[in-house]
């Protein structure tokens, strides 16, 4: 059974910094592009940011410049660094690791994080 867990959530003030990390287990994902996710309530769930399986980056153009994320495919961990942190980042993080295989296309999600940045 595949399981993406998050961890490195938690409260911190504007300005300051997190680190998230996203340990999978269940399946191997060095070939699969992983990202992390977040979700305000009632908005929908937004990019952050996303590493491929090659190591090229992307980011959401609110994120940019501040977070950086990395992955260590001998941990089978993608991390999410996370600096200048504003109170508008203040979310559920969620992990999202996705590919094909054999079988077809494939999708997993972590069960999110909190985080919460105060002004």
């Amino acid at each position: 059974q595949v399981h993406l867990v998050e961890s490195g959530g938690g409260s911190v003030q504007a300005g300051g910094s997190l680190r998230l990390s996203c340990a999978a287990s269940g399946r191997r994902f060095r070939g699969s592009a992983m990202g992390w996710y977040r979700q305000v309530p009632g908005k929908e769930r937004e990019l952050v940011a996303v590493i491929t399986s090659g190591g090229s980056t992307m980011y959401a153009d609110s994120v940019k410049g501040r977070f950086s994320i990395s992955r260590d495919n001998a941990k089978n961990t993608v991390y999410l660094e996370m600096n200048s942190l504003k109170f508008e980042d203040t979310a559920v993080y969620y992990c999202n690791a996705a590919g094909r295989d054999y079988l077809g296309s494939y999708e997993y999600w972590g069960q999110g994080t909190h985080i919460t940045v105060s002004s």
